[in-house]
């Protein structure tokens, strides 16, 4: 049987990489070692680098194929099998072949030649995986219809990825490396745009890196590794729900800050049962804290807690774990190790760090009732009187007919009340029935009577193993009914907090809806968010849902104070204790959503402050010189008309009238730009949308200013949405401003085509460009990058042309035009 053979991917970034050449490279080298290579199929697209790859290259001819009157070629397999060379190139893995032949992809007939043991290299782009064919038409806008699936990819032995920057990608192209000359500024303004170039090398390096990590698992899988592998530093912290949570968080994160790009994990573990024994409002705040810090959280179920740690650690690959020293006396750490020393016994390669806090061996001894569980008040008199009032009424039961029934029958008799107090009251109730069962039945029912000793040693094994069993058997029933107890709020807990993350992602104020929340699922009159500056200053509501809200802690029934200066408060009725727990929860939730508002009021309160200062400042730096400037020029001229003492030719009369007219227009356009300025930024602007046609607009505009530019309109054009004259007054700025920086000999360009539903306008110059940090800069208003000679105008026209466009409901940005220059690119809806 013929051994399968092996595939290699060259994977491309976007098309132009080279991911081709890289095949023809590699093939040739092996040519010259001696392998028997074939050219299967490659497409060199009319680039002559490429097709000088093939020289020397044994090539397998295509096979023609017919269409619907056309002729096609497509890869020839039947005649790469007779060939059965040792290695064949075979370009475009996800092409499409012409219907009718055996295969409906390019991948199929690859996947013939593997099993005929022939070795394959080939080629593909990113944005033909089948996996990020909807997220790259999201990004490029351009549908991609030939698909092939990951999985195909992915069993390849070996996968290389072909990159370029987007910066050298765009200058091969620009030089004619790619595509012919005619479609090189189509590219360039569509699919080949800088954003596009960076977003599709991200998706390549990440699929890759998924493709890395799984070849790493699958590897550890195969040879049954359970030890860590330290290719990268990952720090596993375990949370119990405790207060020394945030320490072990901050103390991880350090340690995983020693080590650039490190991970952090947390992870609590949740009872095999189900049921949550830890504070949710802690847990709630632990979490945040762990992702504000950059890390995840993670929960995992398991009886074992050592184990569970373990597990995890390992699953995630995990090279350090941080575990909280032992809240527990020396005594218990004595007739049990506990989870820290069980889980550094079995870590293995995994470092264990424990970490001292404040909490370390402050324990508490507890007897757990049935109170503990949650059992009411009624529920537990009743089971001391149930306890109170059955011994007597079953001792005097059966001591009527104690003739009739022998000793084992009135023990059990017993052990059953016994386990009827269990279930009604509780632990306490129980041993109460199972000590008073005892002195009974030893005094009335067992030989010598009314005497308390036993004549006979198997009666006293009798009632020794009665009370045994009966406070066995009530300790398992209270057990059940307290999990029982517990299961069904852990449930209705879970649900609220279900509902509250519904309601809050829903609602437009979270805050506001978490607090409703909290009102509709307690049946409160009021709920407030209290808060005030210091201890001494007064409360003051920060948020507040139902009837009057609370002035002070005292105004409500149930105070729950989340931090020093924040309080929540509730009022309609007092809450039962088991509530609290999971108000708690719904407390911390409102802090921290309390806090997100304040921090984005001050952002925004700061960021308006300052772009109004900035704006003044600049205002009255701009303005101070082109307000005077015009208006200088215009009083010397007529001035000059006016003064008696001097004759002027009509040639010398006719140029001071036209120095007047030339700076009274500069100042009126000055003040135009000023108060369209202000109405946009005003919401006041007036717009008239309509159908205009660009082959007629970007004509006009190139009139206006009387200059010679090359203007490009593609025939079928749709038409925008806009209005005409605010539009011709953006092109006549764009234009403008690149005649300035234009050289005479490289004139600028107007190009209009049509990308993703928009129509777009690039307005291209080869001047000295800018640098991308400054890009932005441009279109703030009253700057013109370090020009500070006033001489240029105010800066207001590329600022005003953005605000204009967006006010149409279309955008301006800036891109680098290849080669040099810079190149504006108006975005306008289509009609």
């Amino acid at each position: 049987m013929t051994a399968r053979g092996t595939l290699r991917v060259y994977l491309g970034a976007a098309p132009g990489v080279g991911k081709t050449y890289k095949m023809l490279e590699e093939g040739q080298r092996r040519r010259d070692r001696g392998t028997d290579v074939v050219v299967g199929f490659v497409e060199t697209h009319d680039r002559p680098v490429t097709a000088a790859m093939l020289e020397g290259l044994d090539v397998v001819p295509r096979k023609d194929v017919q269409y619907r009157g056309a002729a096609f070629t497509e890869l020839d397999v039947d005649a790469v099998l007779a060939r059965r060379p040792e290695v064949a190139l075979i370009d475009e893995l996800a092409h499409t072949n012409v219907p009718g032949g055996e295969h409906v992809k390019r991948w199929e007939d690859v996947e013939v030649l593997l099993e005929a043991g022939i070795e394959v290299l080939t080629t593909v782009n990113v944005q033909h995986l089948e996996s990020l064919n909807d997220v790259v038409e999201s990004i490029t806008g351009v549908p991609q219809r030939e698909t092939v699936p990951d999985a195909v990819v992915r069993r390849a032995e070996q996968i290389e990825l072909v990159d370029m920057t987007p910066e050298a990608l765009r200058r091969r192209m620009a030089h004619g490396n790619i595509y012919k000359p005619e479609k090189i500024d189509a590219a360039l303004g569509n699919y080949f745009r800088v954003g596009n170039l960076t977003a599709l090398r991200e998706l390549a390096l990440l699929w890759l890196a998924d493709k890395v990590d799984e070849q790493l698992d699958r590897y550890r899988a195969d040879h049954a590794i359970d030890k860590t592998w330290e290719a990268r530093e990952r720090v596993v912290v375990a949370l119990t729900g405790g207060p020394e949570g945030d320490t072990l968080i901050r103390r991880a994160a350090r340690v995983a800050a020693r080590t650039k790009g490190a991970d952090v994990l947390a992870v609590h573990v949740v009872r095999g049962d189900g049921l949550a024994g830890a504070d949710p409002a802690s847990l709630t705040r632990q979490r945040l804290l762990v992702e504000s810090l950059g890390g995840t959280y993670h929960q995992v179920l398991g009886g074992d807690v050592p184990r569970a740690l373990l597990d995890f650690a390992r699953g995630v690959n995990a090279t350090q774990l941080v575990l909280g020293a032992s809240r527990r006396g020396r005594l218990a750490q004595i007739l049990s190790p506990g989870v820290g020393v069980t889980t550094t016994a079995g870590s293995g390669a995994i470092d264990v760090h424990l970490v001292t806090h404040a909490e370390a061996r402050r324990f508490s001894w507890r007897i757990r009732t049935g109170a503990a569980g949650g059992l009411t008040r009624g529920r537990r008199a009743a089971g001391l009187a149930l306890a109170a009032a059955g011994l007597p009424l079953l001792t005097l039961a059966l001591h009527g007919v104690r003739g009739t029934m022998a000793l084992p029958s009135d023990i059990l008799a017993y052990l059953v009340l016994a386990v009827a107090a269990a279930l009604v009251g509780g632990l306490i109730p129980a041993l109460i029935c199972a000590v008073g069962g005892f002195l009974l039945l030893n005094w009335y029912f067992t030989p010598p009577l009314n005497r308390f000793t036993v004549a006979e040693r198997e009666n006293l094994f009798a009632l020794v193993a009665y009370v045994a069993v009966a406070v066995a058997v009530a300790t398992v029933v209270d057990a059940a009914a307290r999990r029982a107890r517990d299961a069904a709020r852990a449930s209705a807990e879970a649900q609220t907090l279900s509902t509250l993350a519904v309601s809050v992602l829903h609602g437009d104020n979270p805050l506001e809806a978490l607090l409703e929340r909290v009102r509709e699922s307690f049946g409160l009159a009021c709920v407030t968010l209290l808060e005030r500056a210091d201890e001494h200053a007064p409360w003051r509501p920060a948020a507040s849902v139902g009837a009057e809200p609370c002035t002070s802690p005292a105004d409500g029934e149930t105070e729950v104070p989340i931090e020093e200066n924040v309080s929540l408060v509730l009022r309609g009725h007092a809450l039962p204790a088991e509530a609290r727990r999971l108000v708690e929860a719904f407390a911390a939730h409102a802090a921290i959503a309390l806090r997100q508002r304040r921090l984005a009021e001050q952002a925004a309160e700061a960021g308006t402050l300052a772009e109004v200062d900035r704006l003044r400042t600049a205002l009255l730096s701009a303005v101070s010189h082109d307000l005077r400037s015009p208006l200088a020029s215009a009083k010397a001229a007529v001035g000059s008309l006016r003064s008696p003492d001097v004759q002027f030719s009509d040639e010398d009369q006719a140029e001071l009238l036209a120095t007047a007219e030339e700076s009274l227009d500069k100042l009126t356009r000055l003040v135009e730009n000023l108060l369209d300025m202000s109405r946009l930024q005003a919401g006041a602007l007036a717009l008239s949308l309509q159908p205009v046609d660009l082959a007629d607009a970007l004509p006009r505009a190139a009139d206006d200013l009387d200059a010679a530019v090359a203007v490009i309109v593609p025939e079928r054009l749709p038409e925008v949405r806009a209005d005409p004259a605010l539009l011709e007054r953006i092109l006549v700025n764009l234009l403008g401003n690149a005649l300035r920086y234009s050289p005479v000999e490289r004139p600028p360009s107007m190009r209009a085509s049509e990308h993703a539903g928009l129509v777009e306008i690039r307005v291209v110059d080869h001047g000295p460009g800018l640098p991308p940090a400054h890009q932005e800069r441009v279109f703030q208003p009253f700057q013109r990058l370090g020009d500070r000679d006033n001489a240029t105008g105010v800066g207001l026209g590329l600022a005003l042309s953005r605000g204009l466009a967006e006010a149409m409901g279309g955008s301006l940005t800036p891109e680098p035009t290849p080669g040099g220059g810079l190149t504006m690119t108006l975005a306008l809806p289509r009609v």
